[in-house]
């Protein structure tokens, strides 16, 4: 017996198989490419790490982008009398279809454990897990999904170089390689940017953040609004602090309406990992990996849409 569909069934049918749709988030995958970055040693600029990590991120990114532009460019440390070597690394994808939506993370580490509990560590580099390694580990693995699913509008994953360079008591040195790039666009001009950073977290906790609010409320609250769907409680519902972070030289310097979505409280108020040589992948999980990734996901295949 063969079953007779009507025709408006069938009409409904292919048009719910034509709709964009998001595409589960591998958690697990981002974690790989966290511990492969941290396997890597120290990535400060001018490290021996900091060049293997260009290449990490080059070797995944090269054959599944439209597009990869390397932004190489020089920063002089006065203080220091050094002159860094850094690179922008801008992954393009569905480039000719306009709307560009900009995803980036910074994949350089501290230089110096400033903020370590043991005065002797301070002046070590650190081998940066959450800050550094847990965003460009979700960029690594959402370049897999968008190569696999093209995305309905253009997105641009940029690997920001130079972002954590500063020195304590001054912003002096900081978000280089964003700043650069704000100045000195080497892609058509992003619509809108969303920076994630320090979101591997185990005890993760998103707040939005007091800049990413005032530059583009809309976005902040579609991508809380996705969480809650999800029901990832680690989106909270309430102004954090402000951020002093990439997002800023994007706003500043390029216009670019720009959110930040980051876990400042490493890994809660009590107790702080943030620039010391306990920021290592065991603080870490895929759960909060997931949850980020899934996040941006649903953003750009656009599930937020009722």
């Amino acid at each position: 017996m063969k079953k007779v569909y009507p025709v408006f069934f069938i009409f409904m049918l292919l048009l719910a198989n034509c709709s964009t749709h998001s595409f589960n988030f591998d958690g697990e995958k981002a974690y790989q490419y966290l511990q492969q970055q941290c396997d890597l040693g120290v990535r400060n600029p001018g490290s021996t790490g900091h060049n293997a990590a260009k290449e990490l991120i080059t070797k995944t990114v090269s054959p599944l982008a439209d597009t990869v532009v390397f932004q190489e460019f020089e920063s002089y440390v006065d203080s220091e009398k050094v002159t860094l070597k850094l690179t922008n690394i801008v992954a393009g994808f569905a480039t000719k279809k306009g709307n560009p939506l900009l995803i980036g993370a910074h994949f350089d580490t501290r230089p110096r454990a400033d903020r370590d509990p043991n005065p002797l560590n301070r002046e070590f580099p650190i081998i940066g897990a959450n800050d550094g390694a847990s965003g460009v580990a979700v960029l690594l693995h959402l370049a897999e999904l968008l190569n696999q699913n093209p995305p309905p509008r253009t997105v641009y994953l940029v690997f920001f170089d130079g972002e954590d360079y500063g020195f304590s008591g001054t912003l002096d040195y900081y978000c280089i390689g964003s700043e650069y790039f704000a100045k000195n666009l080497p892609i058509p001009k992003p619509v809108e940017a969303i920076v994630v950073d320090m979101i591997g977290d185990a005890d993760l906790s998103i707040p939005v953040e007091r800049n990413s609010y005032r530059s583009h409320p809309k976005l902040t609250k579609q991508l809380g609004d996705i969480a809650r769907k999800r029901g990832f409680n680690q989106f909270e519902h309430r102004l954090g602090e402000e951020i002093y972070d990439d997002h800023l030289m994007l706003i500043q310097y390029a216009g670019i309406p720009s959110v930040d979505l980051i876990d400042f409280e490493y890994p809660n108020k009590s107790t702080n990992y943030w620039h010391t040589t306990l920021d290592t992948p065991d603080k870490c999980s895929a759960k909060s990996l997931r949850v980020i990734g899934q996040v941006l996901c649903d953003y750009i295949y656009g599930e937020n849409e009722e």
